[in-house]
């Protein structure tokens, strides 16, 4: 056993310092990327969001939305392999900004291939809690070796020797985060865990020495953690619970306590376990938890405020792109970031 003194950091533990800036509106900023990827070869560009592949969001009827702002979405699991050849067949245009999502089971692995005869899709998520497990690598390289020109994303990890091993075995990109989601008890069952800012800070720096990319998953719950997932380093970021709630996230509309609200879970909760293999098994416990969030209606409106807040956080800095956030942010710790005296539900 040993113990790090250093502290780490959360979304919640800073601001970011504003300096003198020459851009005149928000408007002015790009907030497009381009990204060449290390193992594929391929070059992807535009805003690098990237809806989270849990049931709930992670919907071909978000995927339809979000193109509209050149915005990725991962689409989950549980798909059939007839549903994505009719979603491919009828949006063709949208193939290239999904994620085919991928566990690291061989029956994972056939289903993947199965969905890529009748999807070609040019993008792989391979998604499993605990990314420091061997089996991870061991697939990363099985699925490389298979589709040497697909962009991979794999995780999820926190430190920087896990994201190395993950580059050099063939992932482009690399999910960062353990236990930082809304509806994610990963740390309160296990311990387990790494604040995500310092995470991504860390992460994005071992990555990029290898001309590998990272991706920020979890943690971020209002449009400035966005900015800041974006100014740590991170090159994606990964929502969940912010895309929740809408009409193209999964679920009915109901009334609960006079307000309209949707149900939202973790993948790795009692009712998603249930759901879709049957319950919890007796060596496992939950690491999710589920809730009702309100509805919010289309995405879109959502969508406008989360970039509408990155271009302002561009213009604080005088980045006039957001490849220049990173360079130009400075972060001072802080006690408090937010006066929440008047919250949606109490303001009157």
């Amino acid at each position: 056993m040993r113990i790090e003194t250093e502290v780490k950091l959360d979304f919640k533990d800073v601001l970011i310092r504003p300096k003198r800036s020459t851009l005149n509106s928000r408007r002015d900023v790009d907030i497009e990327r381009e990204f060449k990827m290390k193992h594929s070869g391929l070059t992807w560009s535009g805003v690098p969001i990237i809806a989270a592949n849990m049931d709930h969001t992670g919907t071909f009827e978000m995927a339809k939305a979000l193109a509209k702002f050149n915005v990725l979405t991962a689409i989950h699991k549980f798909y059939s392999v007839q549903e994505w050849k009719d979603f491919a067949d009828k949006n063709p245009e949208v193939l290239e900004r999904v994620f085919v999502s991928s566990g690291t089971s061989d029956k994972d692995f056939e289903r993947v291939s199965e969905i890529l005869k009748v999807a070609d899709c040019p993008n792989i998520c391979i998604d499993i809690a605990n990314g420091y497990s061997q089996h991870l690598v061991d697939y990363v390289r099985r699925v490389r070796a298979a589709y040497p020109h697909k962009v991979i994303m794999a995780g999820n990890v926190v430190t920087g020797e896990m994201v190395e091993e993950l580059i050099i075995c063939g992932a482009d990109i690399v999910k960062v985060g353990i236990g930082p989601g809304s509806v994610c008890t990963t740390r309160r069952q296990t311990g387990c865990g790494y604040p995500q800012l310092s995470a991504i800070i860390e992460c994005a720096d071992a990555a990029h020495g290898l001309k590998g990319l990272v991706c920020g998953d979890g943690g971020c719950t209002v449009p400035g953690d966005v900015a800041k997932a974006f100014a740590a380093g991170s090159d994606f970021v990964m929502l969940g619970g912010m895309l929740s709630g809408h009409d193209e996230s999964s679920g009915d509309v109901f009334e609960h306590e006079g307000r309209q609200v949707k149900r939202y879970y973790g993948m790795s909760s009692e009712e998603a376990m249930k759901k879709h293999m049957g319950g919890v098994a007796s060596y496992r416990s939950s690491e999710g938890k589920s809730v009702n969030v309100p509805y919010k209606g289309a995405v879109e409106g959502t969508m406008q405020d989360i970039l509408g807040g990155v271009r302002s956080t561009c213009t604080y800095v005088g980045a006039e792109r957001l490849k220049e956030l990173t360079k130009r942010t400075t972060f001072i710790r802080v006690t408090q970031q937010i006066n929440d005296i008047f919250t949606p539900y109490n303001a009157g």
